[in-house]
């Protein structure tokens, strides 16, 4: 009995918003909190990314509607102590955070040329390497059917960021989708 007591209140305790809270200093961001609330308690993030896709419903239908939805990923670094998190809105809402690998002392110190870049993604790149020295960017048009009558068309964002590492170093050529190092290359001076 005592066990299953205690099984429920475990679940319970996990299954509680303050449990997929994010704390910023006194202040709980929880999901569904307008991205204006996120910065009043959180401050800027670091590093953002937009993108905007579309959400078609009744396609092949007498009414189709077509509606905007704007993608956001904030990312805020609270230390090396601490994890570095990755906020997702939809359309200026909170839909989920994540932790990722621990945070810098300072934004780009901690970039070295034999590190295993891939896998990293945009905010957690630049949190130990900084802004790149070049960056291209382009956009391929993806259409996802999860239903019928359903479509979303999303961008799906592919980037080139090049960083120079030093005089008697190679650059090293990040290839970027949506956010996420693909792979990594290096370049002769």
């Amino acid at each position: 009995m005592i066990r299953t007591l205690a099984l429920v209140a475990l679940m319970l305790t996990l299954a509680s918003p303050v449990a997929m809270a994010l704390r910023c200093g006194n202040q709980l961001v929880s999901d569904g909190d307008r991205d204006f609330q996120v910065r009043e308690r959180c401050g800027d993030p670091y590093w953002a990314e937009t993108w905007i896709g579309v959400d078609v419903v009744g396609r092949y239908s007498a009414l189709e509607t077509q509606q905007e939805v704007e993608w956001s990923v904030w990312y805020y670094n609270f230390g090396p102590r601490a994890l570095i998190q990755r906020l997702v809105f939809v359309d200026g809402n909170l839909r989920f955070s994540e932790s990722l690998g621990y945070g810098v002392r300072e934004i780009g110190d901690s970039c070295r040329a034999n590190m295993n870049f891939t896998g990293l993604s945009s905010g957690e790149l630049v949190a130990r390497c900084g802004q790149p020295a070049h960056r291209r960017a382009s956009n391929d048009g993806l259409v996802y059917r999860p239903a019928p009558g359903l479509e979303n068309w999303r961008q799906q964002r592919r980037e080139e960021w090049t960083y120079d590492l030093g005089s008697n170093q190679l650059l090293r050529v990040l290839h970027l989708v949506n956010g996420k190092v693909e792979s990594a290359q290096n370049l002769s001076r």
